[in-house]
């Protein structure tokens, strides 16, 4: 009996998992900033520049789906609402540190690199 097409899902590589979850260009910089702590949506909007409100409306909500971020709706008029990372999302956010050591430790090599190929 073949099962493969079964657990096909289980086969897909760790790395392809994490990309699924923080691939584009504003969830990494999403996790970075919920790494503080718990923040509003303009204070997001504020320390992210350059996204549209809908972007961030969009990206928060694919985290949330992910279980990366959590979304809270606090009771007071008018409502307020705050995103945090969730246990998993912190593990995550972990998982991430050693990329951005990498990214700053090798910031001036690889923007070398970048302009050496374009020219």
């Amino acid at each position: 009996m073949d099962m493969s097409s079964d657990t096909d899902h289980e086969d897909v590589c760790g790395m392809s998992v994490a990309i699924d979850v923080v691939g584009g260009k504003w969830k990494l910089h999403l996790m970075w900033v919920l790494g503080a702590g718990p923040q509003r949506f303009g204070q997001i909007r504020r320390l992210l520049e350059g996204v549209s409100e809908k972007v961030l409306a969009e990206n928060l909500r694919q985290l949330e789906s992910s279980g990366v971020v959590h979304r809270e709706v606090f009771p007071e008029i008018p409502p307020r609402v705050e995103y945090s990372l969730t246990p998993l999302g912190e593990e995550l956010n972990v998982a991430l540190r050693p990329l951005e050591a990498w990214g700053d430790k090798n910031r001036h090599e690889l923007r070398g690199n970048l302009l050496a190929s374009v020219s």
